[in-house]
């Protein structure tokens, strides 16, 4: 007698959102240490002697080296699957993150940043890759938002509340603390995270042979996803976004609202973490109304339009109104959010084979904003500074000296703007060809 075989079924929700959950994790992590600058300029400025381009440039090295592993991780995470990246990433960083609270020098700080850009750099790419596997295709952009969401929930920590604590305990020990997170988020992944639902017995969505047949080189798969004319438009569209977002609230917004609207640091680092939150807000409606008119290009454009809008504002006009203020700087936050759509648009542009490669190279476009970005700005304001310092020897910029410095925003803005205009629309349909 035949026994027809029973068919497997797709993961219960609960665990394909955990297993999703735990890449995200490190994505917190890593945004927690992508922004914490921002609100330590001034600890880090008084104890290791600090101008404005040399914070700028040790909050860079972060973006330095996580540029850098950004098209590896692609390429490793295609080949040998995100659980063992997301596991030593998380190890690693943790050491990074050591190396920095217990740095007694500059040096040692820089090394310390550039470990943990180059290990939190696996996890919004190998998260990705999870959710291919994991949820379904009409989820893809959902997750993609809501990532997002992660990340500003570690950027939120980063501002107030690290505020709090490093008054408290001193940044040091709550960098240290941090890392430590790390360790126990590493012992869940290698626990419970997957590669793909048939190791738990489970039917995934994507198919056990797909892209499977022929094994190319790295260099082979990176070539190809090059072909595809979306990846390169798409890849240079979100620095300007990304970058206009964390270089003002990841490092030079909290200086510029208190140097020039008067705010304390602890409400500046709450206006900076609200544009965050906002970010993070608008980053899952950007994704279901994506999914819900099967458009990608037209509201990731008119989301970056508006936002260019509201930076000009706050960059080119002076003495604004405090509410007014406050209210562009969100909408600037909450449009940008449309950048996440970029990710989604990337994936399907491509064949499924070079998902994890497209994510990674437009991932790498993605940090190279702020990576630029804040020593760039740094450099400007020191080439403006009037010579005013603060009670603690701090310098302090004008208000022309920040428009001279953010003017490097709105450029790539709008080079950003028209590299989504020449991009191509994928309907929400994903490319087939695996050829």
């Amino acid at each position: 007698m035949l026994v027809t075989p029973v068919s497997k079924r797709n993961p219960p929700s609960l665990l394909a959102w955990s297993v999703w959950s735990l890449g995200a994790g490190l994505f917190l992590l890593g945004f927690f240490h992508r922004v914490a600058p921002a609100v330590l300029h001034r600890e880090l400025s008084l104890d290791f002697g600090l101008s404005a381009a040399s914070l700028g440039s040790l909050s860079a090295l972060y973006f330095y080296s996580y540029v850098v592993m950004q098209i590896p991780t692609g390429l490793l995470a295609d080949r040998y699957g995100p659980r063992r990246l997301l596991t030593a990433g998380l190890v690693l960083s943790t050491l990074g993150a050591m190396i920095f609270a217990l740095a007694p020098s500059l040096f040692w700080a820089g090394v310390g940043r550039l470990l943990i850009g180059a290990f939190v750099a696996v996890g919004f790419v190998c998260t990705l890759k999870l959710a291919t596997h994991w949820l379904a295709p009409e989820r893809f952009a959902l997750a993609a938002g809501l990532l997002l969401v992660a990340g500003m929930t570690g950027a939120v920590f980063a501002g107030v509340p690290l505020h709090l604590a490093s008054e408290a305990f001193g940044w040091r020990t709550v960098t240290l603390g941090a890392g430590m997170v790390g360790l126990i988020l590493a012992a869940a992944v290698w626990m419970i995270v997957r590669d793909d639902p048939d190791e738990r017995g489970y039917s995934g969505y994507v198919s056990a042979g797909a892209g499977n047949e022929e094994h190319p080189s790295e260099w082979q798969k990176l070539k190809r996803v090059f072909a595809y004319r979306n990846s390169a438009l798409l890849a240079l569209a979100p620095g300007g976004i990304v970058g206009s977002v964390l270089a003002f609230s990841g490092l030079w917004g909290i200086p510029f609202l208190t140097d020039v609207y008067g705010m304390s640091s602890a409400i500046a680092a709450t206006v900076c973490s609200s544009i965050m939150l906002a970010w993070a807000f608008s980053g899952p409606v950007f994704g279901l109304f994506s999914e819900r008119i099967r458009l990608r290009r037209l509201p990731y454009l008119i989301g970056t339009c508006i936002a260019a809008g509201c930076w000009s504002a706050v960059i080119l006009v002076p003495d604004l109104p405090r509410g007014i203020l406050v209210a562009l700087l969100l909408g600037a936050g909450f449009f940008s959010g449309g950048m996440i759509l970029g990710f989604t648009q990337a994936k399907e542009s491509v064949p499924m084979a070079l998902a994890g490669t497209v994510s990674g190279v437009v991932n790498m476009g993605v940090m190279c904003g702020p990576m630029l970005l804040q020593p760039m700005i740094g450099w400007l304001l020191d080439r403006s500074w009037s010579g005013n310092v603060g009670i603690e020897g701090i310098r302090i910029y004008s208000f022309d000296g920040y428009r001279f410095g953010f003017s490097l925003m709105l450029a790539w803005l709008a080079i950003a703007i028209l590299s989504i205009a020449l991009s191509r629309e994928t309907h929400a349909q994903q490319h087939l060809d695996q050829n």
